[in-house]
């Protein structure tokens, strides 16, 4: 949901002096601090200066209005009271609120909603209180490339917190923040495909340029219909923006075994900087600008317009099914016990090419699906005989199935299954080594315990999302700025535990404490050769630059000081933002004095 600026009766909203691009002094427990600058402060742009930036963007600047603000009589925002309620939107929003593809649509709102504040949501009590929470207060719905130059520009010269967002699919809350101008980058939804790239580099092959905006499953679909059909690396979830975060964050996906990263098949960038310029960024032309973009972190360099890609030849490929649940046994240690068996075989199945996804939780563990590209059937039974010969001799129940498909487009369709939106949860993650899993699986399996169950007070109330696949299978040397030990990668596992609607600040920060302190610290405890993946792990860990980058991460510090030595952009955890800290209980982003 959303309010279009369109004429001078909503500039009644708007309030504020001229702008100033001085950080605005503040001080928060005793510590001194010069902030962005926000509604309320001297230096918040005029009425006058927010509409002459409407009219730069061709009237695609909004208002935020949280999107289950149709089921509240009013929006209670930082620029007025807005009468929000809706029969029919509200109908819409409470059956659509789960619904990724729906939320992607909304242009500021978020797939999970915990770094918004939980503010807002579908009810059946319209009295309730609806507010901003750390939504921003504008949104620009770019349309072209210069629509994205004005936001950042306006953005710089008026000190203004700049959110890039793309899909809203970000468990870490990159893109949203209180009191911010929004650039939403969905609408860029072009795709060329190449028969032969033409630039620079030792890549002479098929390739596809897309926009910033442009997702998973459609990137895929389209990259299936060309003759003759080709496929893309991208991630395993369909509402995924491609050239957004999931490039620039590394990205991994079911072809990760055979190509690498997702960064690892990027061939150039054109781009945005934080000084507005239009630039292209590959192999020759900005080079460090093209090497930290592939990987280094989202929202951190440049405002990506689109991205050039490789793609590759299609391929016949088989998928299997494995489940262990409360179907199978309701024995605690019995269900355990085939957990262990499970991954002990993570080597097996990733050294033979094979990628895996995973659930894990209470009595379940969902392994849907094991994808071997350009395998057979008889190939995949080969490799998988030795697990399900150990659930057999160990007693372990389970239940499998196989298919063979013609393309792994089909594979795709049919095995993987959609996630939903609209949840408030904390995420942290873990990435085990080879030689973790070879030496300590049983410990391993303990951490996941623990994830699971992490305090005698909550049972039961974590739960692990898994991806067997090795970088360095098929590309043993990152060309991106990749952490380098992925590419001796077994298992990539997300740690999640759900945050009650409500929750209070003391029972967020025990959460938040419980995420960092128990479930990741296990995790740690039992992967010491892993790392973490900073599109997918706790923002809030100690030492998060070692762990999302490790030896790259010195080089990337002096890049983002090169291109963005100012902080126009701001993403949590990324290269350059170590002084950078949000204050005031999640609201005002500041820098330390």
């Amino acid at each position: 949901m959303y309010l279009r600026l369109n004429g001078a009766s909503l500039l009644t909203l708007l309030g504020g002096a001229d702008s100033s691009p001085a950080l605005v002094e503040r001080t928060w427990n005793g510590t001194q601090y010069g902030c962005k600058c926000y509604k309320g402060d001297e230096c918040w742009p005029s009425d006058s200066s927010w509409a002459g930036l409407n009219s730069t963007v061709d009237g695609n600047l909004v208002v935020t209005i949280p999107p289950g603000a149709s089921c509240h009589n009013t929006f209670e925002g930082p620029l007025g009271t807005i009468q929000t309620y809706d029969v029919g939107a509200c109908a819409d929003a409470t059956a659509m609120f789960a619904d990724e593809s729906w939320t992607v649509e909304n242009p500021a709102a978020e797939l999970w909603t915990y770094f918004t504040n939980d503010t807002c949501r579908p009810t059946t009590n319209p009295s309730e209180s609806c507010t901003l929470g750390y939504y921003g207060v504008y949104a620009i719905v770019a349309k072209s490339k210069d629509h994205i130059k004005a936001g950042v520009d306006f953005a710089r010269e008026n000190n203004l917190r700049l959110i890039i967002r793309n899909t809203g699919h970000d468990f870490i809350g990159r893109s949203t923040g209180w009191g911010a101008l929004v650039i939403n980058t969905h609408g860029f939804q072009d795709m060329e495909f190449i028969a032969e790239y033409s630039g620079p580099g030792d890549y002479h092959s098929q390739a596809v340029t897309i926009g910033a905006g442009v997702q998973g499953r459609a990137l895929l679909t389209r990259a299936h219909e060309q003759e003759p059909p080709v496929t893309v690396l991208t991630g395993e979830c369909p509402t995924v923006g491609v050239a957004g975060g999931l490039v620039q964050g590394g990205g991994h996906g079911p072809l990760t075994p055979t190509y690498g990263m997702v960064a690892d098949t990027a061939l150039s960038f054109d781009v945005v900087t934080a000084a507005g310029e239009f630039l292209t960024a590959n192999a020759e032309e900005n080079p460090d600008l093209f090497w930290a973009l592939k990987g280094g972190g989202p929202s951190a360099f440049a405002v990506v317009l689109s991205v050039t890609m490789k793609t590759f030849p299609e391929q016949a490929s088989t998928g299997v099914v494995i489940d262990i649940n409360s179907t199978h046994t309701t024995d605690p240690e019995v269900f355990w016990e085939g957990v262990r068996v499970f991954h002990k075989h993570a080597n097996s199945i990733v050294d033979a090419g094979l990628y895996a996804y995973f659930e894990l939780a209470e009595l379940r563990l969902h392994v849907r699906p094991i994808v071997g590209f350009m395998k057979e059937t008889a190939e995949m039974t080969s490799t998988l005989q030795p697990l399900f010969d150990e659930f057999e001799s160990e007693g372990i129940p389970y239940s499998t199935y196989q298919n063979h498909y013609s393309s792994l487009f089909d594979l795709y369709i049919d095995l993987f299954e959609d996630e939903g939106a609209g949840t408030s949860a904390l995420t942290g993650g873990w990435m085990f080594a080879h030689q973790d899993v070879e030496e300590n699986n049983d410990g391993i399996v303990e951490a996941f315990r623990t994830v699971v169950s992490p305090r005698d007070d909550m049972q039961n109330q974590g739960f692990i999302v898994g991806h067997l696949w090795d970088a360095g299978h098929s590309t043993p040397v990152s060309n991106s700025a990749t952490n380098p030990r992925f590419r001796n990668s077994t298992d990539f596992a997300i740690v999640a535990l759900q945050v009650p609607i409500g929750a209070t600040l003391a029972q967020k920060e025990d959460l938040q404490n419980v995420l960092t302190n128990i479930q990741d610290a296990a995790m740690k405890k039992a992967g010491p050769n892993g790392c973490a993946y900073v599109n997918e792990g706790d923002p809030t860990q100690p030492d998060w630059q070692d762990h999302f980058w490790g030896s790259e991460y010195p080089k990337l510090l002096e890049i983002r000081k090169k291109w963005d030595p100012h902080g126009v952009f701001y993403a949590v955890a990324t290269p350059g933002t170590e002084d950078w800290e949000v204050i005031e209980y999640g609201t005002r982003l500041c820098r330390r004095s």
